[in-house]
């Protein structure tokens, strides 16, 4: 019996990568529509008017939270979808995700439908992986049509994760408030030349200009040893000043070379730490940050730190943000994806909660 040892053939640098971590799109993936459903606290929000569809009450008709979800999702996609000029059946991947146990909310909302799906989980990153996963595979002509999408919902998530809402819990101030909606990101490679008409037209003319994909830094596993599931704005800083760093120095540019640092969900009391700790980087992000969670509600509503979940970061970056930057007010953007890797389970044997961060450069 021979014992010889086949030896593996040596492993060549992907062009397209920067450093360990940031990848560059050579075909830049290009935002053809998208669209945001919201319910009704989100619709009472500062950002309403910029949501496709806000719900009347948070079952939008069906007899369960956890389908509601469902339909939110899948209405968001068949929206972001129909303004691309795309069937259904023209889709060559669906990448979405949800916070429930085995990202139920995604699998229904696509069932039966002609919809290939590959189904992700970064918590409230969810929709930043979504956009790496699909841009890479417009990258490597694998498809030519994709749709990146997250959802959660409210009493859905909190039954889950805490306690149901009828308990009545008392809430401490870091708590985040689980936003019901849903974002969904239709990504394609236009035509080059109507990727000039629009990139010279904009604001002044009408025509929408169209975001690109450029860069991605995809984010590692950060756990620093909290355990508390109500303060997760601040579990999730570390994990946001890693991908953040990174990404500057592995692609060389400056905070100041973009117009806008979004960062998902780390709300009111994670943003303030994440500004400072930027700061004593060296990154002074301070006069361009921004923050899902604090941009989708107003201070009266009354959900303490801010907002998180998994449809908050896709519904602000599907609805307000990306129509802005479609109507040309920035032009550069860097969104970071936020999101805690926990569940229930795992708190209840006292582990700690790991988080992970995603960033995304978008430019027009």
């Amino acid at each position: 019996m021979s014992t010889a040892t086949v030896q593996a053939p040596p492993v060549v640098a992907a062009p397209r990568r920067l450093g360990h971590q940031t990848v560059h799109w050579d075909c830049a993936p290009a935002v053809i529509a998208s669209a945001s459903i919201g319910g009704p606290m989100e619709g009472a929000g500062p950002l309403g008017a910029y949501f496709d569809t806000i719900l009347e009450d948070n079952r939008y008709g069906e007899r369960c939270f956890e389908q509601a979800e469902s339909k939110i999702l899948r209405d968001a996609v068949r929206s972001a979808a129909g303004q691309a000029g795309w069937q259904l059946a023209e889709i060559d991947a669906l990448l979405a995700g949800d916070l429930l146990n085995q990202i139920v909310s995604s699998n229904y909302a696509v069932a039966n439908t002609p919809l290939p799906l590959l189904g992700l989980f970064s918590a409230c990153a969810t929709i930043a992986e979504g956009l790496i996963v699909g841009s890479s595979l417009l990258e490597a002509g694998v498809a030519a049509r994709v749709v990146a999408a997250a959802s959660s919902h409210h009493e859905a998530a909190e039954r889950q994760y805490r306690y149901p809402v009828e308990f009545g819990a008392q809430r401490p101030a870091t708590a985040q408030w689980t936003a019901t909606a849903a974002g969904a990101i239709a990504l394609g490679v236009p035509d080059p030349a109507a990727t000039a008409a629009s990139q010279t037209s904009g604001a002044a003319t009408g025509v929408p200009r169209l975001p690109r994909l450029t860069y991605a830094t995809i984010g590692k596993v950060v756990d620093m040893g909290i355990k508390d599931p109500y303060d997760m704005g601040t579990a999730e800083v570390p994990a946001a000043w890693d991908t953040a760093t990174v990404h500057f120095q592995e692609t060389g540019r400056d905070p100041a070379y973009y117009d806008l640092i979004v960062t998902g969900d780390l709300a009111r009391i994670g943003s303030e730490i994440f500004r400072e700790g930027m700061r004593r980087r060296g990154l002074d992000v301070s006069s361009r940050h921004v923050d899902c969670g604090v941009l989708l509600y107003r201070a009266e509503q009354d959900v303490h730190a801010g907002g998180s979940g998994a449809g908050c970061a896709a519904s602000v970056l599907a609805g307000y943000l990306l129509k802005e930057m479609r109507a040309g007010r920035f032009r550069r953007m860097l969104f970071i994806g936020t999101g805690s890797l926990h569940n229930p389970i795992a708190l209840q044997q006292g582990q700690n909660i790991p988080t992970i961060a995603h960033a995304v450069a978008m430019e027009a």
